[in-house]
């Protein structure tokens, strides 16, 4: 036995461990395995996310952009030939992330040396706060850009987001409205766009998908011809403001809508000025003689009253102490096409007044003259009317005075003049005509409204609007000048002037419809500032000009006859 220990001894020294020992060894083995394995794993993370980072550096800013400050990918806009009104363009915005700021001081004036529109004393706080991200300055240029990078400061960054633009500039400001600097609409078109289709927030993650474009009905040809041609009415009869507008009289679309003074939606700060408003939506006016239109139509409807009977227009009439005369009276008897073409005051208070206060408003309620008129524009105004509606009201508002509406509401009215008598609900969206006539209401008989026809190409041929004739297109309308209201009381020497034409007569296609505020006596209007001397003709130079654009040949023989 000693031997064999002694044997043992002699040898190399081996360690056998048994029972708890070995599994002692084994644990500790493993947990060095483990650790080794989590190190390694650890550091794999880290330089990953540095080579994301390094690649990929939006993604970094995606976490501290929140929801409220995303901008949102919107369709665009097009006319109604596919012509682009309003897209989208990347461009790139300035941030911080103050925490990561090494010297505010430092970073604030060397920032503001390099673009110049920022100040130093704000971007010195927002760089001192400590927060994890605050946005220096939205929409730089790439030079700026390119400038911010050079200076190589830890925790300015950029990002790409979403700029609306819209490549016609001022053309047609009040229809399509424009975005805040987030790209959330918020009046015009724009607006109507974020209440009705689902924008998706970019969030700084790049560019979603971009949504289905919007179609409009507007016609950007059209369009530029009337607004050219209100700027250069507004100029040539010294007006305050303009506006205008073609709708199709079958459809209900708007063609084009003009309000000046407008502004330019890629730069909309001159939108908050008072003068800015869009006249024909959100503005209500008395619109004088053009609303005689609408008492000879009660008047035909009513079957009281035809094209063949006489009324008396000899002298002044008196109603409820008010004395109603005409403002170039012939002093006789008028027949109906005269009392229209000759704008008789006496003539359509004594027509309004033969069918009495209940049947005027009746009658004015069909073409919904006391509702707010709703489009897809966001902006439109309250019609104003007497709240008690006395014999005096129902006589001064069958010849304009005393009533204001908003010049689309006359627009879809006239229409319905001269369509067969169908009130047609406006829309600038693109529509066809059997998708109008869904919702179309006859409000007059189709009589009626051939009748209204035949006035309104009478008026341009031998009365009040013959300066507004575009040879060939058979123009027919109305002309209305009324007083302004100015501290409750009417103003003697300012006027708001207007026309209401369609066009072709023979088979009448488009309403135009023109308004001058304030315009002037100017040498060739003689020394007066009615509507037949300036709005009239105003319109008539748009119909001459859109005519072709809109597929409406001159007649030859209209031609002929002005050419004899």
């Amino acid at each position: 036995m000693s031997g064999e220990v002694q044997k043992e001894q002699a040898g190399p020294r081996q360690l056998t461990l048994d029972g708890i020992h070995k599994r002692r060894l084994d644990k500790g083995r493993s947990r060095i395995v483990i650790a080794m394995v989590l190190f390694f794993g650890i550091y794999a993370v880290i330089a990953g996310r540095l080579v994301q980072l390094a690649l990929y550096p939006e993604q970094r800013v995606a976490r501290v952009v929140n929801n409220d400050t995303a901008a949102v990918v919107r369709p665009d806009v097009l006319d109604r030939n596919g012509v682009i009104l309003a897209t989208d363009v990347r461009q790139p915005s300035l941030f911080a992330e103050p925490r990561r700021i090494i010297d505010a001081d430092e970073a604030a004036e060397l920032l503001a040396e390099t673009i110049p529109s920022l100040n130093v004393r704000e971007l010195r706080e927002k760089l001192a706060s400590g927060r994890g991200f605050v946005w220096l300055k939205r929409e730089i240029s790439p030079a700026e850009r390119a400038a911010v990078h050079r200076l190589g400061l830890p925790g300015i960054g950029f990002t790409d987001e979403n700029r609306r633009v819209y490549p016609n500039g001022r053309t047609a400001s009040h229809l399509i409205g424009h975005v805040n600097v987030d790209n959330q609409g918020i009046a015009g078109l724009e607006r109507w766009v974020d209440a009705h289709r689902q924008l998706q927030p970019t969030m700084a993650r790049g560019t979603s998908e971009r949504p289905e474009p919007v179609r409009l009905a507007l016609d950007l040809r059209v369009q530029h011809a009337v607004h050219a041609e209100l700027t250069d009415a507004m100029h040539r009869y010294r007006a305050i403001a303009a506006a205008g507008v073609v709708m199709d009289a079958r459809t209900g679309e708007i063609v084009s809508m003009v309000s000046l003074p407008d502004y330019d939606p890629n730069d909309p700060r001159e939108a908050l000025l008072p003068d800015r408003i869009n006249r024909v939506t959100t503005g209500t006016f008395e619109l004088g003689s053009t609303m005689k239109s609408f008492t000879a139509a009660m008047a035909l409807d009513s079957g009281r009253f035809s094209m063949a009977d006489r009324i008396d227009a000899r002298s002044a009439i008196q109603v409820g102490g008010f004395s109603i005369n005409d403002f170039r009276g012939q002093h006789r008897w008028l027949d109906f096409t005269e009392a229209f073409t000759y704008s008789s005051n006496i003539a359509s208070a004594r027509m309004a007044l033969a069918l009495g206060v209940q049947q005027h408003q009746e009658f004015l309620r069909r073409f919904r003259f006391f509702d707010r008129l709703r489009t897809e524009l966001p902006e439109s105004a309250e019609p104003q009317y007497p709240r008690q509606w006395v014999p005096v009201s129902t006589a001064t508002i069958s010849y304009g005075h005393g009533m204001t509406v908003a010049p689309l509401q006359a627009v879809q009215g006239g229409a319905a003049l001269v369509n067969g008598g169908l009130l047609i609900r406006p829309t600038f969206l693109a529509r066809t005509e059997a998708e109008a006539r869904e919702d179309a209401v006859q409000i007059i008989r189709p009589q009626t409204s051939v009748h209204m026809r035949t006035l309104f190409r009478a008026n341009v041929e031998r009365g009040t609007a013959r300066r507004a004739d575009a040879e060939g297109f058979d123009v027919g309308g109305k002309t209305g000048t009324s007083e302004k209201v100015v501290n409750g009381v009417y103003a003697k020497d300012k006027r708001l002037t207007s026309f209401l034409a369609a066009f072709p007569m023979h088979s009448p296609r488009y309403i135009v419809f023109v308004m001058l505020d304030e315009p002037q006596a100017v040498p060739e209007t003689n020394g007066a500032a009615t509507a037949g001397l300036n709005a009239a003709p105003t319109a008539g130079r748009i119909i001459a000009r859109i005519g072709p654009l809109l597929g409406v040949q001159p007649r030859m023989d209209r031609l002929a006859s002005a050419a004899r």
